[in-house]
């Protein structure tokens, strides 16, 4: 499971009982794509979901494997 902390950070709740806050404000300010850079707004941000072991937002227009996101890796 996940549960949006606040300013663009994401705590993910893994099987094995650890848990990941995940930061992804860098990875979005960096990106020069402007279909990444738009979810600089927190209330697309927020709006999430894990589907098929990933955070998925808005029907796969951006992802990230939970698998990747378990290891530190955006």
């Amino acid at each position: 499971s996940a549960r949006y902390i606040g300013d663009f950070a994401i705590r993910i709740f893994f099987n094995d009982g650890s848990d990941r806050l995940v930061d992804f404000k860098s990875f979005l300010e960096s990106s020069l794509h402007p279909s990444i850079r738009k979810y600089l707004n927190e209330e697309l941000f927020r709006n999430f979901e894990i589907i098929e072991g990933n955070l998925n937002w808005n029907d796969f227009d951006l992802i990230f494997p939970l698998s990747d996101l378990y290891e530190g890796k955006i």
